[in-house]
């Protein structure tokens, strides 16, 4: 690993940014923010680059998680990050929000169980941190419970290890990480059709 790699997540009620840099040192940057991360993320990445002396001209690749979770904030990750790989050039790495928690612990395996409201929880079986899984899925909260193995190290925090996220991006494989958000659940927002005035034939 020897590239300057550049890790954005906006899929949980956090804005969380990292720099795996080529001398081994990881970055941090991370604010709770529930909404708004469009108007803080550029800033907050100019903040990043400045005290680590580089510029997005040094960058190598890009990573960013693709959910399940926010889907606004899954949208301006993934805007953001495909942005900067095509101004630059670079691969951009989309990560399973999942996968990149799972990585918050040293071995395998893991059961991550995340609360997704209405008495629903998203849940993945990851054999190892950072190995694919048996993909995402959105269960009732005692299926979820019920299908947690003994020997599983339970994680039930929505949010990745950012620093760990970015070290795993520069080592992965571009072309096994599409950047295509993951969305298990539909959008809570619906049509207004019946607002709609309809129109008056001419």
């Amino acid at each position: 690993m020897s590239n300057l790699t550049l890790a954005i997540d906006t899929a949980a009620p956090r804005l969380q940014l990292a720099l795996a840099l080529p001398d081994g040192r990881t970055d941090v940057l991370v604010e709770d923010i529930a909404k708004g991360h469009a108007e803080i993320l550029f800033d907050r990445l100019a903040t990043l680059l400045a005290r680590n002396n580089v510029t997005y001209d040094d960058l190598d690749r890009v990573a960013v998680t693709t959910g399940p979770g926010s889907f606004t904030g899954l949208r301006i990750g993934l805007s953001a990050a495909r942005g900067l790989g095509l101004a630059r050039k670079i691969p951009v790495l989309g990560i399973p929000s999942l996968l990149a928690i799972s990585l918050c612990v040293p071995s395998g395996p893991i059961a991550v169980f995340i609360d997704a409201r209405r008495d629903e929880a998203y849940f993945e079986l990851f054999p190892a941190p950072g190995r694919i899984g048996d993909g995402p899925r959105l269960l009732p909260l005692e299926a979820a419970r019920a299908a947690i193995p003994a020997d599983a190290t339970l994680i039930e925090s929505p949010f990745a290890d950012i620093g760990a996220m970015a070290r795993f991006a520069a080592g992965a494989d571009p072309l096994a990480f599409p950047p295509h958000a993951t969305y298990i659940r539909d959008a809570d927002a619906k049509p207004q059709d019946a607002a709609r005035i309809a129109r008056r034939a001419p």
